[in-house]
């Protein structure tokens, strides 16, 4: 992925180009415009993320399960529960505690109370790893450049306006 992000930038805006053309053959171009760069910066947000995760070990939905274990009160969660908060189906994130425990970063834990249930608690060694890579990708700015920090905080007001329109969250 990094190499379509490294690849020498072309004398003119591709998606701009394509706009131009999308609205002198088909029509207005705005949604069109926006979908386009968003998928864009998607791709390059991700190999940037990539890029500082990776020395760690780690891909962005093992790192997002370890920031979310450590932002829990008890030091564990419910797996049921991570993959509501991280919007994943079950087989999914059972693979990444899966991933996360074969590195010794997680471990399972049975639930005190409710035998259905299983728990994930974030390790020594699994907090170690999430301090070095929050380190990393803050560094990195998680891929974001070319904006401060009033127009990321616009953004991300219009792209939660979207999340919440396509049903989201309520």
């Amino acid at each position: 992925m990094s190499s379509n992000v490294t690849a020498p930038a072309l004398p003119f805006d591709p998606i701009a180009k394509a706009a131009q053309t999308w609205s002198e053959r088909i029509g207005p171009s705005t949604a069109m415009s926006a979908v386009t760069n968003i998928m864009r910066v998607q791709q390059i947000l991700q190999a940037s993320v990539d890029d500082a995760l990776k020395p760690h070990g780690l891909t962005f939905a093992r790192y997002e399960a370890l920031v979310l274990l450590s932002f829990s009160r008890r030091g564990s969660l419910p797996m049921r529960m991570m993959g509501e908060r991280l919007q994943l189906h079950p087989t999914s994130i059972t693979n990444i505690v899966d991933r996360l425990e074969a590195d010794g970063l997680a471990r399972r834990l049975p639930h005190p109370s409710d035998r259905r249930t299983t728990l994930v608690e974030l390790t020594d060694a699994g907090r170690t790893r999430l301090t070095a890579a929050t380190e990393a990708v803050t560094h990195a700015e998680f891929g974001f450049v070319g904006l401060d920090a009033p127009e990321l905080e616009q953004l991300s007001v219009l792209l939660t306006k979207v999340r919440q329109a396509a049903g989201d969250f309520a």
